[in-house]
């Protein structure tokens, strides 16, 4: 294989545009992906809207149509997969970096496919665009690896007349009450906090909360779950201990950044943050032309890097990456 100016692993929307920035300035790149395309978004819920307005989801100044106020995950892989076609993306799917090395001035990263098969790519300079979604926060409690628990809700029609218990409270974990209570399951929504997140979506807020004090959806609030098993939640608050029968088991409990990788790479990330050491200015780790765009950046404070502001880091990698690269 060459050894590319640039490689992006990751082909989310802060990698695609990265990879949009790196084409137009001449850079020889390649983008590496261990999932599919937007990988993050495929695996959002089905029918899941954006909170934002789709000019806020744009990259490489290509239009995001849509009819309605909100565009849907199904208008963004759509667009998405427009914006590789457009520009010509150079991007590997089902390949995953699992290793990240320095030889002298080169990096060298180890990938491995869907068949488990591995290869060796080298760049000058790497820019880690994983995101976090493929990360979830876990609770550590027994039974947490049972086929019926999952970190992911996908959509309500499998859950139709089953007894579902979602753990969480910000805004995933509301959407998918309501959609499951609405598909006809019954539902409780376990939170260990007193109240319901402060960043779910405003239209969501009310239909949540009156589901909740009509009964339609069921809470325990202030309350950890202690163990799952095949057919119950356990869960304890002040008022002791308390089984919740289930068939299904959502954690919906937030997720983070792969900080393995990133740690393997010699990046310093935050003990507590999670959150890695890298110039404000142009996204440069602690390791030398070793960059991070898009959701990585945050750490635990997922919530503070979005597409709308993630993708624009990666014009300031490459611009910064260009100019030293030409005065090698």
């Amino acid at each position: 294989m060459p050894v590319r100016d640039v490689l992006i692993v990751g082909a989310g929307p802060s990698g695609l545009a990265t990879a949009i920035a790196a084409k137009q300035r001449g850079l020889d790149y390649a983008v590496v992906e261990k999932g599919v395309l937007v990988d993050g978004i495929f695996h959002f819920p089905t029918h899941m809207a954006f909170f934002t307005t789709p000019e806020l989801l744009e990259i490489g100044g290509l239009p995001l149509v849509t009819p309605y106020e909100k565009p849907t995950r199904f208008e963004a892989l759509k667009y998405y997969r427009r914006v590789a076609d457009t520009y010509g993306l150079q991007v590997a799917l089902h390949e995953e970096v699992v290793e990240i090395e320095r030889e002298h001035d080169i990096f060298v990263l180890t990938t491995k496919d869907a068949a488990g098969g591995r290869r060796v790519r080298e760049a000058r300079a790497v820019v880690l665009a994983i995101g976090y979604y493929d990360h979830p926060n876990y609770l550590g409690v027994p039974g947490e690896d049972l086929p019926h628990v999952n970190h992911y809700y996908t959509e309500a029609h499998p859950y139709y007349r089953q007894r579902v218990v979602i753990v969480g409270g910000k805004n995933s974990a509301a959407e998918a009450a309501l959609e499951l209570f609405r598909a006809g399951a019954s539902v409780t929504l376990v939170h260990r906090h007193a109240t319901l997140g402060d960043t779910i979506k405003y239209w969501v807020r009310p239909d949540i909360d009156n589901r909740i004090k009509e009964g339609s959806v069921a809470a325990r609030f202030e309350t950890r779950v202690v163990e799952i098993s095949r057919t119950a939640v356990t869960v304890e608050n002040a008022a002791g201990r308390e089984e919740i029968a289930a068939d299904a088991v959502f954690l919906l409990t937030g997720y983070r950044p792969d900080v393995d990788l990133m740690r393997r790479a010699g990046v310093n990330c935050d003990e507590e943050t999670l959150a890695p050491e890298l110039n404000p200015d142009t996204f440069e780790t602690n390791v030398p032309n070793l960059f991070i765009a898009g959701g990585a950046i945050a750490g635990r404070n997922t919530g503070s890097i979005f597409i709308e502001n993630g993708r624009f880091h990666g014009e300031r990698i490459i611009a910064a990456l260009a100019e030293r690269l030409r005065n090698d």
